[in-house]
This record gives structure tokens, sequence and C-alpha cells, in this order.
């Protein structure tokens, strides 16, 4: 006889967070309850703001989007629960990590079974996207799909199997069918006709097409009102404010139909949100796209028996088949206004499609969904224990892959004013003598951008981007078309022309807010300072300088990339630089001058950059030989550990490489390198290499010294035949960030339980000292 399930976890977002995941999470959570009052149901959240939310007892843990560290120590408390079985809703924009990949961390370190649900299903997922839902069926017992569609898209564009895959319905609400319900009188008059439009508004939703197909609709249905209820989602609110809501008002009195409009700018609790769809003659989708596999709202809706007009967006189409709804093209507003007046000068058609509907919906009444989820937690506890994924009966420290520190900019805050990122520290105190160079503010700009990128609800970052962004701009000499770099502490500048270096480093961070900013007044000004530097590019000699704008114009193309100008550019600079090796390079030198000195790795990961974008593979083959090359320079023979060129005397070809002083930028570019290795060639071995380095700052090094300060955030100068420089500065601390942002993104990214991400950090490192 099966056991019944005593305990289930659901992972998601949870009320008050307003969103479509945090609903269906407390409705499912409801549901279950409903089916069997004795178990034990509870929530661990997702938070997208470090303050969290005021959740109810049943939310027992919550883990912070974008802290890595929180999805391990959330499997810890999971592995520890005693639960049956836990039921993930997987969105990828509720995770942290690129397209949401911290989660596949957490899912690869439970111990009992998981189910994950899915929300967003797409057709033509991008490698990452295809990757992250495959690494997930894997891992998971059974994927719960809310659509016929998407079970074909998992076995057409997934591979997943059949037998994997279980179909579970929205749930819906159970609503009395009434032809004039009592809950109208609340919000229009019985002369009224209401139709309605719910959810987070959002310009996605459309609604400025329905807005255009109302003066249609009231001139043979005057006594129409549009309600358009739902507060405007809290992610578009952040970055634009009230925007897109705005336009819908100005746009409905541009057309004089403001006085049919209703706006409910709110986010509705359940018992209110019904009431209101209960009101609802008719209620319409205008999405403006096809690729959404589910939309609660229009479950909702039509559960309700609610006459539906919608574009034909993937849910739609499955839901309104057999004259349970009605479909129009997409923006296409006369198309509106023709359907839904047909509905209601043909009131016996429309009552016989909302009976259809809502006949159709009764097996997605929320008590059926919590039946189901049951039977498949049941199926899922019962097949995990009679095939046990593979692990050690006990786990020890050597046996799981230790946590990363944590992202702590307490030190670049500490070191950045209002005017810009000072150069120096004395220990971990600034040093004001030495004043700001442009060098370090480009290399903070693009550290706190990647960091924002990781943690988007952190406004603080946007205040440090723009302080870094204003330096460059008043850096630049626009008579020259030049950066100047160096400024003394009382801000005047020391030269009117800065280095070649300063001014590549610059480019790159410019084209870094111009492809990743969040913010639209910065990227606007730096994607016009980033084509005001461009030209001077075409007089430099040096390779460094012609290496970082190919990493800034890739970053640039992220959000640009049918920019023809750019890719010209572009494939211009690769050239250049690839030319320089094959003048100068050996098969025992592969480099391109006399001399190995600072930064190196920049190099192959420019030539690999440039190669991806471009479609060069010779260019790519090149980039990686010169970095396998760097490689076996670096890699200590003996035991492993990152080694790199010391600045005491570079590394000449005619001589031998110096071993000290060891400086951390050049543990950040081999990192950054073999990113971008992995991104081209999908070979685990780069992140093994990235990892090694990384251990590098924290103890895995020559002198078993660690770099990094755990207290304060900041990273220690070098490494030394001494031991190591205390002082704190600006370069040393943001090329320990941007390297643990770039070991952010790679964690989880590798081929499966066994690859080297496992291994990532499995080392045994030796004990740190501290001095």
């Amino acid at each position: 006889m099966t056991r019944s399930v005593r305990s289930v976890a659901l992972l998601g977002n949870f009320l008050p967070r307003q969103c479509g995941i945090a609903t269906f999470t407390a409705d499912l959570a409801a549901a279950i309850v409903e089916n069997d009052p004795g178990i034990d149901c509870f929530t661990v959240a997702m938070n997208d703001r470090p303050e969290g939310y005021e959740y109810p007892s049943t939310v027992r843990f919550q883990i912070q989007q974008g802290k890595l560290n929180d999805y391990s120590v959330a499997a810890d408390y999971l592995n520890t629960s005693g639960v049956d079985a836990v039921s993930l809703q997987h969105e990828y924009g509720i995770f942290g990590g690129q397209r949401g990949s911290f989660i596949i961390e957490l899912a690869r370190s439970l111990k009992m079974p998981l189910i994950t649900t899915l929300h967003t299903i797409l057709r033509d997922p991008s490698p990452l996207e295809h990757w992250i839902i495959t690494e997930l069926a894997h891992l998971s017992e059974f994927l719960v799909v809310m659509s016929e569609r998407g079970k074909r898209f998992l076995r057409e564009t997934y591979r997943v199997p059949e037998a994997k895959i279980r179909l579970i319905h929205h749930g819906i609400p159970d609503i009395p069918f009434l032809n004039q319900d009592p809950c109208r009188s609340k919000f229009v008059a019985d002369d009224k006709i209401m139709i309605l439009t719910f959810g987070l508004l959002s310009p996605g939703k459309g609604i400025e097409f329905m807005v255009d197909a109302l003066p249609d609709i009231i001139r043979t249905h005057p006594q129409v009102l549009y309600f358009v209820v739902g507060a405007t989602h809290p992610h578009l609110r952040a970055e634009s404010g009230e925007d897109y809501r705005l336009s819908l008002h100005h746009r409905a009195e541009h057309l004089g139909v403001a006085e049919h409009i209703v706006f409910y700018d709110r986010f509705l609790d359940r018992a209110d949100l019904l009431e209101i769809i209960r009101a609802a003659d008719l209620y319409v989708t205008p999405y403006l796209n096809e690729a959404q596999i589910v939309s609660g709202t229009l479950a909702y809706a039509l559960g309700a028996g609610k006459a539906v007009v919608s574009t034909p967006y993937w849910h739609a189409l499955e839901m309104l088949a057999d004259n349970r709804g009605r479909l129009v093209p997409f923006r296409d507003p006369q198309a509106l206004a023709t359907t839904i007046n047909e509905l209601l000068e043909r009131p016996e058609e429309c009552h016989a499609m909302r009976a259809d509907a809502y006949e159709y919906c009764r097996p997605m009444v929320m008590a059926e969904m919590g039946r189901h989820y049951l039977e498949v937690i049941a199926a899922a506890r019962d097949q995990h224990v009679q095939v046990p994924r593979e692990q050690p009966a006990l786990e020890t420290l050597s046996g799981r892959e230790p946590r990363l520190p944590q992202i702590n900019l307490e030190h670049v805050r500490l070191m950045t004013d209002g005017t810009g990122m000072l150069q120096h520290a004395k220990f971990t105190v600034p040093d004001r003598a030495h004043g700001y160079c442009v060098d370090d503010n480009a290399r903070a700009l693009i550290a706190v951008i990647r960091a924002h990128s990781l943690n988007k609800t952190d406004d603080s970052l946007t205040e440090l981007s723009t302080v870094y962004l204003s330096f460059l701009d008043d850096a630049f000499n626009r008579e020259t078309g030049r950066f100047r770099n160096f400024m003394s502490f009382n801000r005047q500048w020391l030269e009117e022309t800065g280095s070649e270096d300063a001014h590549g480093r610059a480019v790159w961070a410019l084209g870094v807010v111009a492809g990743h900013g969040l913010n639209q007044g910065q990227v606007a000004v730096a994607t016009g300072l980033f084509w005001d530097a461009l030209p001077a590019l075409d007089s430099f000699s040096d390779s460094r300088a012609i290496a970082f704008p190919i990493l800034g114009i890739q970053a640039y193309l992220h959000r640009n990339g049918d920019d023809h100008r750019a890719l010209g550019i572009l494939k211009a600079l690769g050239n250049r630089l690839q030319e320089r090796f094959r003048k100068y390079a050996t098969d025992n030198w592969l480099w391109h001058e006399e001399m190995l000195a600072y930064d190196n790795a920049r190099l192959p990961q420019a030539l690999m950059a440039c190669g991806h974008a471009t479609n060069d593979d010779e260019m790519v083959s090149l980039g990686l030989r010169v970095l396998q090359w760097l490689r076996d320079i670096q890699i200590d023979p003996s035991g492993g550990w990152f080694s790199p060129v010391g600045n005491q005397g570079w590394y000449s070809r005619s001589g031998s490489k110096a071993q000290y002083d060891q400086q951390p930028l050049e543990a950040a570019a081999m990192i950054a390198a073999c990113t971008e290795a992995h991104a081209c060639t999908g070979d685990d071995e780069w992140v093994q290499l990235a990892s090694t380095c990384f251990s590098w700052y924290l103890g895995n090094n020559d002198q078993r010294i660690k770099l990094y300060d755990h207290t304060g955030g900041g990273c220690r100068d070098g490494l030394h035949a001494a031991g190591v420089n205390e002082n704190r500065g600006a370069e040393s601390t943001l090329s320990y960030v941007l390297s643990l942002l770039a070991i952010y993104n790679l964690r989880g990214l590798t081929t499966g339980p066994n690859g080297a991400g496992e291994q990532a950090f499995a080392n045994d490192l030796p004990e740190p000292q501290e001095f």
C-alpha cells in the first residue's frame, strides 16, 4: 500500500511578493493542504530584495536571489528537514546567475526527490536556457507542465522522455457560473458592459492595442467600461517608474476614451480579484507575442466562465480551442474591436461559448490541482526510493563543493568618493595622495555593472556606476578624442592625453555599460561616449590597447547585435591583433612580442571573443592555443596551483620567468579568458582552470597565503618573496571582485554531476595564513 505524503516543501516566490509565481505557489500550497489537512506543507521563498517580505509562518526559509551561497544553505536546510519531496516552481528570472543558473546548485545538492514545474518553456531557447532545462530534467523525478504544447516542446526541443513529463493544468478558483453575478454591483451600474484585463502591468501585455480598439467599440456600445486591473510590475516600476501606465492614460485621452477606462493600480488579494473577475462581462488578453506557454490570468478568467478575446499566444491557442473563446491577430486593434462588438451583439452565442469554457475548466479547479500534485509527489518519492541518486553514504567536507565567498563591495565603496575610485590604499585606508585614474574607474565600472546584472534589485549599485561613468565622461578630452588618465585628489587632471591602455580600458567599460547596463540614462551616456572614443583606436600600437576595446565591443553587441558598423570595427581590431601573433609567435614562444608582462590573458580572451562574435574559427583557435600556452607557463608543475608571471623582471623570450611580485590582475585576466574559452568550446577543463586561478586568492599559491580579506572585502596588492603586500588598492580589489563575479557566473554551468563544476573548488587547499 502506498504511504501517504507526510511533508512537502515548495520552492518559489510567495505572497505578499507581487508576481504570478508567488500567487501560484500560494494557491498550490493551499490546494495541497485542502486535499490533506494533516500534511506539513511549507515554502522556501525567493527574495528579489534584501529586506525580503512579511511572509506567513509557512515560509520557513528565504533565499536572496543573487547570493549563490544561499542556494547551498537552503539545500542543507531541506536535506535536514525530513520532507518527502521538493516542488520547485521554475521561471528563469526568479533565480540568480546567468538566466537563473544558480538554482542548479541547489537542485544538485538535494537528497530527496525533486518535482519541477516549468512556468516558461521556450521553443527556441539559447544554449544556456536549453542546458538549464535539460539539467533540471536530469535532476528531477518529474517535470510538470501546464499545457499540451509544453509537453511537446519538452519532447521535441529538450529531448525529455515522455515518462518524465506530467501535465497538470494551472489551477483555477471554483466560481459558480452565473448570468448576472451579484458582484457586478460593486463595480458597475446594471446598464454598463464591463470588459476586463488584469495582471501585473508591463508593455508586453499589449494593452495599448485594446485602448486603440475602444473608439470603435464605444461607437457601437457606448455603455462599455474597460477595467485595467493590476499594479505595475515591481521590476518595471524600479527601472522606468509608471511610464507605461502614463502612456496608456495619454493614449486614452488622445483618443477621447478616457471616461471609458478604469485603472485599478494595485495588486489585488485573492478575494478582491475573484470579485472583479465575477463582475466582468468579457475578458481580454491582447499580449504581443506567442511565446507564453501559460497564463494564470487566462486560466482564472476562463474558469470563471467569462467570454474571452485573446491574441494567439501558445496557452490561448490551447485553452480557447473548440469555440471556448475568440482569437484575434497580434497588434490588431481593428480585429479586437470587430470581435468584441460581434460577441456583444450575439448574446446567445456568447453564452454558449462561456458555458463550453466553464465546463472545460472544471477539472482544473484548485482542489483537483492539489490532488494531482500529491499524486505526482507520491510517485516521485516512491520512484526515488526505488532508484536512488548516486551519492556517498556519508557526505564529508572533501566530498562537497566548498562555498564561494559572498560578493562584498564594502572596500570598493570605501575607496570611492563623489569623484571616483581612489587608486591606492595604505593597508585598508584609502590613500588620497595618489588621486584617481581612468584605469581603475573603468575597472570599477565594469565590476559594478556586472554585479548589478547578478543582483538587479540593488539600487545602490546604480549610484556607484553613476560615479564611475561620470569620471570617464570628464576624463574624455573632446578636443583630442582621447582619455586623460591621472587626476589629483583636488580634481586636477595631470595630463592632456593618457596611455593607450587607459583609453582601451575606458572603451571596454563603456561597451559593458552600453551592452549590459540597467539604467537607461547611463546606457545613453555610455553609448555616445563609446562611439566618440572609437576613432582614436586606429592609431594605437599597443596590443592590449587593441584587446581591451575588442572586449568592449563584444559587450556592446550584447544589446546591439545588429550593429554592422560595430561588427566591422570589431573584426578589424581582431585582425590587427591576430596579425601581430602571426608575425612574431613561434611554436616555442606563442606571444606577440618579446616580453610576457601584465594582463597577459586579456589578449587570448580578446581573440576568442572576436572570433566567436564574427564566426572566425581560426581566430578562436589561435586564442585557445595562446591561452593553453599561458596555462602551461603559469601553472606550477609540482603543485598544480596558479603561479603568474611576476612583475620584478617579467618573462622575456631569452630569459626566465620572474616568480614575484605576483599581481591579482593576472588571476583576473586568466579567469576571464577561461570563461571565454568555456563559452567558445563548452569544455569543462576551462571551468577547472578558472577555479584553480581563483583559488590563488584564497591561499592556493606559492606562499600559501590568502590575499582576499574576508572581513573588509579588499584584496591585498600582491604576493612577493617575503609574503604579501598588505595594501588593498583599487586594482587588486577590483581584480578580485571581477574574478569572483566570473566564477559566480560559471558556477554550475558544467555538463552534469560528474563534470568539472562539481569538483571546481573541491581540491584540498592549504591552510591559509593570516597576517
